[in-house]
């Protein structure tokens, strides 16, 4: 009734920015053209509107979904399938939710593994960034749980494979042109959204970027991001040597600048098919690659256009103030150049743009499971109280947006979300009217922050109290 013009209750905020929005896209067409409406819109619905929606059935029904959302997730909430592959710490198994029938990857951390190699702050900083990301070009963590041995991290399905699949097995020399465009746009983006959190990825390499069964990419493996206070930089040889900035390798401070020639290197590698300081089949010593990186331009071959040409080398400039992303337009200046002029990134952004790419869903995109090496758990390494309390930190169940964005694509929202005749309330939300003292309460216990499954630590408000 709020934006029915016939409505009494109709509000013109939208009206009034209208022509400004329109203004906006002309001016900085990759600006959030709609941020000072969407700001007045909360600060008006944020008073009567929402004193109103609090003693409605709609909130009421609100709050059962929060409940539920906030069920402990233990091992028994999926079906185990075949193994994907393993990493430093564990094994990745394709897995499905038994209550929706979605499909994911279930990233298994061996406990005894994580100890022994000090990997607790990686594993937690992981978790702890992707939990707060939402975007369509990074991998989404929907499940955290742990069982006896291992601490899991349920992500988007990604059965595509990975790029360096594609580039070095599928496609020997490298992509054709429009695939490295449209993925190295769509890596563009997945950067833009960490780096507007302050997240530094530090870890961009084909093996890292994987495709989904409709052809789109996707960031993954945070475990090596780090997010900068304001206005600070970060030292640290941290990465993979092939794929580290002149200024990483140099040990010197460092922020968004590794990034951008990271992209570089990505696109120089989808293009040529080998990395830029290292010839296919080559084996440099690591103080060679290290000499070629700092000081050697990288060289270019007939399959690069003018344009590939011209992005590749802004991108891998070795003085990071001069490179491009860095300079006084930051991203912008990425976006906008030539190489990209066939991508209408709001497009791209909305997720509306064709893949130029669909993998096959009859085919394997990875190593037959024959060649993926046995993961043997580290033996002798005690666990203690103190990796209880970390274990408490890691294991936080669902993760709000992702797991509604579940239920809205599975159809259980839709079939779960009804009410009565005549927009009257179910037998199910009779027993929630209550009053608005209980529903404030009732909202407040919800988002306390809730100890894992199995843990006798009490649970914390979140929610400060009144008066």
């Amino acid at each position: 009734m709020f934006f029915s013009r016939q409505s009494d209750q109709f509000v013109s905020i939208m009206e009034r920015y209208e022509q400004s929005c329109r203004n906006y896209l002309k001016l900085a067409p990759y600006e959030d053209v709609f941020s000072d409406c969407k700001e007045e819109l909360h600060e008006y619905l944020s008073k009567e509107p929402f004193i109103q929606y609090m003693d409605s059935m709609y909130f009421d029904r609100f709050l059962q979904w929060k409940m539920l959302e906030r069920q402990p997730i233990s091992k028994q909430n999926f079906r185990q399938y075949r193994l994907l592959g393993k990493g430093g710490f564990g094994e990745v198994w394709a897995c499905q939710v038994r209550a929706t029938g979605m499909m994911y990857a279930c990233k298994k951390l061996e406990k005894t593994n994580v100890k022994k190699w000090r990997g607790e702050s990686m594993a937690l900083n992981e978790k702890e960034i992707l939990e707060e990301l939402d975007s369509r070009f990074v991998v989404n963590l929907v499940y955290t749980y742990e069982t006896k041995h291992s601490l899991c991290m349920v992500l988007t399905m990604m059965s595509g494979g990975d790029l360096k699949f594609h580039i070095h097995k599928l496609q020997k020399g490298g992509l054709d042109l429009n695939r490295v465009r449209f993925y190295a746009a769509e890596v563009c983006c997945g950067l833009i959204h960490l780096h507007q959190k302050s997240i530094v990825y530090r870890d961009l390499k084909p093996e890292n970027i994987l495709l989904d069964d409709n052809g789109h990419i996707r960031i993954s493996d945070l475990g090596l991001a780090v997010r900068l206070s304001e206005g600070k930089l970060v030292r640290g040889r941290v990465g993979t040597f092939f794929y580290m900035a002149p200024e990483v390798i140099g040990q010197k401070k460092y922020g968004m600048s590794a990034d951008w020639w990271g992209l570089g290197c990505l696109i120089y590698e989808m293009i040529a098919g080998h990395s830029p300081f290292r010839a296919k089949g080559e084996h440099p010593q690591a103080s060679e690659l290290e000499r070629r990186i700092q000081e050697v331009e990288e060289d270019y071959n007939q399959k690069f256009s003018v344009d590939a040409k011209d992005l590749c080398r802004k991108l891998l400039t070795k003085e990071p103030t001069q490179r491009l992303g860095c300079l006084r337009s930051g991203w912008k200046e990425v976006k906008s150049h030539p190489f990209f002029k066939q991508i209408n990134f709001r497009m791209l952004e909305a997720g509306l743009v064709e893949p130029p790419f669909k993998p096959d869903h009859r085919l394997v995109y990875c190593n037959d499971v024959q060649d993926i090496e046995e993961f043997s758990p580290v033996r002798g390494v005690v666990l203690n109280q103190t990796d209880s309390e970390f274990y408490a930190k890691f294991n936080t169940g669902v993760n709000p947006i992702p797991w509604q964005n579940e239920l809205i694509e599975t159809g259980c929202f839709e079939e779960l979300n009804i009410f009565g005749a005549m927009g009257t309330r179910t037998p199910d939300l009779e027993q929630l009217q209550v009053t608005n003292s209980p529903k404030r309460r009732l909202l407040r216990g919800i988002f306390r922050r809730r100890p894992p499954s199995g843990s006798d630590e009490n649970s914390y408000n979140l929610i400060p109290n009144e008066g």
